[in-house]
Formats: structure tokens, sequence, C-alpha cells
């Protein structure tokens, strides 16, 4: 099975969080679930976001280069995996390693460069409509990651909120979060055997 690097979101190392690498592992994956908050959690968006930004995303990227660096070994290949601001930083960082197995984004993206190539494939699992991720961007980032090579697929969940696999927030949507578990776990099971 795979090696997968879990990302959380801007709300920091939440139950859901650890609640999501158990249901990875019960599937019988190793997954590793950095905390680049230093053990801060917030209950709502706005305080997230501001702790956030203090932190700077430079550093926020370093902390998760920083994380995944031991588990880099030889024939090591990491699928990368977040929740929303995790989403957009393990994109960057699959992105960035040539080996990179998988990426699985739920509910989070980021930039493309022009000069990316890669061959992994990814999954997107996102609302719809979500207030962070807009109708274009989302159009202009899947034509570029699929520019540069990327197997893409994407998952929208109409009517659920922004980060709806979070049982604990006002977001949740209970039937669009089991319906994106059951879509990543045969991700993962075809890209771990492929």
């Amino acid at each position: 099975m795979a090696q997968i690097v879990l990302f959380h979101s801007a709300y920091g190392l939440r139950p859901a969080v650890h609640q999501a690498a158990d249901r990875l592992r019960a599937a019988g994956h190793q997954v590793h679930t950095p905390d680049l908050y230093d053990g801060r959690v917030f209950d709502d968006v706005e305080a997230g976001m501001a702790y956030k930004e203090e932190i700077g995303n430079d550093e926020l990227l370093r902390r998760a280069v920083t994380e995944v660096a031991p588990l880099l070994t030889p024939g090591t290949r990491l699928v990368y995996a977040g929740f929303s601001l995790g989403g957009a930083l393990a994109q960057n960082l699959a992105l960035a390693d040539e080996k990179a197995l998988g990426l699985l984004l739920l509910h989070g993206t980021s930039d493309i460069r022009e000069d990316a190539a890669t061959e992994i494939p990814v999954q997107l699992h996102v609302a719809d409509p979500d207030p962070f991720e807009s109708e274009d961007w989302l159009n202009a980032w899947y034509l570029n990651l699929s520019k540069a090579g990327a197997d893409v697929e994407v998952h929208r969940y109409r009517g659920a909120g922004h980060l709806y696999t979070d049982p604990e927030l006002p977001d949740h949507d209970a039937e669009a979060a089991e319906r994106t578990w059951a879509i990543a776990l045969e991700f993962l099971a075809e890209i771990s055997e492929g």
C-alpha cells in the first residue's frame, strides 16, 4: 500500500485529520500527519488564516519540506495529500518530487508554475461552488496541470461547504464526505498497485 503524507488545513492538526489518517491506515496505508502549526488548532477559519499569515507561506512550505525530508529514502515514493491549505502545500511538494506516487487534494489547490512537468495521478475533491476555489480558478488549474502531464480527475460536491469532510465544522456534509473517502480509497489502491 501507499506511504502518504497528509497535511492539515489552516485550522491546524484537528481531530478530523487524525480520523482521516486512521481511515487511510485501516485501508493498509502508512500515513504521516505533520503538524505545521506547532500544536495550535483553531475553531474558526479567520483565526486559522490569521495564524497562517503570521507564519507566512514561505515558512509553511519550509516546514512541510523539513517534515517530508526524512521520508524520502531510496525507493520510497510518497503520495502527497492535504486539506485546503494542506492541499496547496501537498501539490507544491508533489510537483517538486520526481518520484512522487500521487497527489490527493481535499478542498484545495495551488498555483502551477509554467515549467511544471509531472506524470503523477492527481485527484481533487472540492465543494461546488467553493468560496476558495472559484470555477474559473479550477478550470485554469485543471488545464495547467493536465498540460504539465498529470493525469487529473476532479470530483465536485454540489451544496457541500468548503471543508465538508470535517465533522466538527459547519461545512460538514456527511454524504459528500463518505463519497469522497470511497473514491479516494479506490484511487489510492489503484496507484499503490500500479
